[in-house]
């Protein structure tokens, strides 16, 4: 197969529906829909979009679970020449607030709920719109309800219909390869999110370096229950597979026993998971009585013995992954044919067009194989955080290198090895959280001092968060209360799992007055295991 010709993701799709026009690209629920339906779709909402006065460079936020209109939304907004700003489905309304806030998109499309998450009822909490989001010129809701002050996004698709084909055609044909096709928030070590901004024509060369590795072929099908508005999902496993010519079997939000359904049923080849996701099904009843022998490979991520229980889950040829959102999800992985210790010990070698390098985390300066470094990323990496130039000033360096943040290591054969993570950042089930912005949340809770939070050591999520807590003199605090707000606020995964109270001398200090979080890190990890055998001690 023939690496795609196109460089635009709406070129791409065309590309695709000429050249497989029959050819399954989603199914979802009881949808099934080709590449020639897809593009139909597509230019129909791109006609409403465009009838509302969706323009080139104009930002469209999107806020909905995994389903099909997600995938719509995406292209078309690339067919007119905006930028999808896909948000967090986990967000809680302050979260919310400052995304749209700070991504200044003129549109947002999502669906009344996800899961338990009202957005309706947040945004109203938000006065959007109004007053509330100002930017905010409309918001469409995919829902067969209606809603005071929101379009109904049935009616903007009715609405577009009289729009001449010719318009969204010089439209599309005005979009550039380099223009910001996706902007996609991720935690940074300050206290809120950072819009990486993700160009079209990387959404297709590096993803075809990623389906080559997994050895993708026209036909192949992914089940996709990683949520779409993450990396993984919209940046790697989408392109991956349409580059390819496979289809996505579209899961609304992950749960292992349909999750095991849809890959029986679909006789699904590709297999995206986090190891949470892994061991849900391997520890779920239903297990055993499930074919999975249709999988083949796929991507996931975590420690050796980890990725073995993918492999036991039935996905003989699985690749381990690395890469940031920043570097459009991945820029090393195994390739499928690697012998299962590489495929399992290692994050594989470094994709066509990008460069990785390992690096003296002080002075920069390069480091001979086999000794412990920062990664360092160049080549498909994002076009730079969304309004903010000082962010930008730190992530890249003189020579153009994005610097990870990541410790790690590369061997005589071209293999780079993960090591840990370089700075505060706690990588939760493969997700970043900022410990700051958690902190800073935990330090406006009534009665408490002071705060700090680290990552401990987990066998399923890496690290989960760990906060030592100083309480306010004379004041008492409870564990299960704080946790509680956050969960009220804080998307899951950002809600400390343990909480030990402390006294601030406990707080190991620099003479600056900053908490040392490597030590911290090794007193909460050890704390932590104490009270885990206690409680175990306890239960027996």
């Amino acid at each position: 197969m023939e690496m795609p010709k196109a460089r635009t993701i709406a070129g791409l799709m065309d590309e695709m529906a000429q050249r497989y026009p029959d050819q399954e690209f989603i199914v979802y629920g009881d949808e099934r829909v080709t590449y020639a339906q897809f593009r139909e779709r597509v230019r129909r909402l791109a006609k409403g979009l465009y009838k509302l006065g969706v323009r080139r460079g104009d930002h469209v936020a999107l806020l909905m679970g995994n389903q099909t209109e997600f995938l719509d939304v995406l292209f078309a907004v690339g067919l007119l020449g905006g930028t999808t700003v896909t948000v967090n489905t986990w967000y809680k309304t302050h979260e919310l607030e400052y995304v749209l806030n700070h991504c200044d998109a003129t549109t947002l499309i999502m669906a009344e709920r996800f899961l338990n998450q009202d957005y309706v009822g947040m945004l109203r909490e938000l006065k959007v719109p109004g007053e509330g989001i100002p930017a905010m010129q409309r918001v469409i809701c995919a829902s067969d309800k209606s809603f005071p002050g929101l379009l109904k996004y049935s009616d903007m698709l009715a609405d577009g219909a009289d729009v001449p084909d010719g318009e969204i055609d010089a439209a599309q044909a005005a979009v550039d390869k380099e223009d910001i096709a996706f902007m996609l928030y991720t935690s940074g070590t300050t206290s809120f999110p950072k819009g990486a901004q993700i160009q079209h024509f990387g959404l297709i060369e590096n993803m075809w370096g990623i389906g080559e590795r997994l050895h993708l072929v026209p036909g192949d099908r992914l089940w996709l229950g990683v949520t779409l508005f993450w990396g993984l999902a919209c940046e790697n496993g989408l392109f991956a597979l349409m580059t390819h010519a496979g289809c996505l079997v579209v899961q609304h939000s992950f749960e292992p026993a349909e999750a095991m359904a849809l890959m029986e049923r679909e006789r699904c080849t590709v297999y995206y998971g986090m190891p949470n996701m892994t061991l849900a099904m391997l520890e779920h009843p239903d297990f055993a009585r499930r074919d999975l022998s249709s999988l083949r490979t796929g991507v996931t991520l975590g420690t050796p013995e980890l990725m073995k229980r993918a492999i036991e889950l039935g996905v003989k040829q699985i690749c381990q992954c690395y890469g940031l959102t920043e570097s459009y999800g991945n820029c090393s992985v195994n390739d499928a044919d690697d012998p299962e210790e590489i495929r399992t010990t290692t994050i594989g070698r470094v994709l066509p067009g990008s460069e990785m390098v390992i690096g003296d985390p002080t002075t920069h300066a390069p480091m001979p194989d086999g000794e412990l470094g920062e990664i360092k990323i160049k080549g498909y990496v994002m076009a730079g955080y969304y309004k903010a130039p000082d962010k930008n000033a730190e992530a890249f360096d003189q020579d153009g290198y994005f610097h990870s943040g990541d410790m790690g290591w590369k061997d005589e054969q071209g293999y780079f090895h993960f090591h840990s993570r370089l700075k505060e950042m706690i990588k939760s089930g493969g997700i970043n959280v900022a410990p700051a912005e958690v902190e800073e949340f935990l330090a406006n809770q009534p009665g408490v001092s002071d705060v700090a939070v680290v990552g401990v050591p987990d066998p399923v999520k890496m690290e989960v968060l760990a906060a030592c807590i100083v309480p306010k003199p004379g004041v008492t605090l409870d564990a299960a209360a704080i946790q509680a707000a956050c969960k009220a606020s804080l998307a899951t995964y950002k809600v400390p799992r343990y909480i030990r109270f402390v006294t601030r001398d406990e707080l190991p200090m620099t003479a600056t007055g900053k908490v040392r979080k490597v030590e911290l890190k090794e007193t909460m990890a050890a704390w932590v295991s104490q009270a885990e055998a206690a409680a175990g001690k306890a239960g027996a």
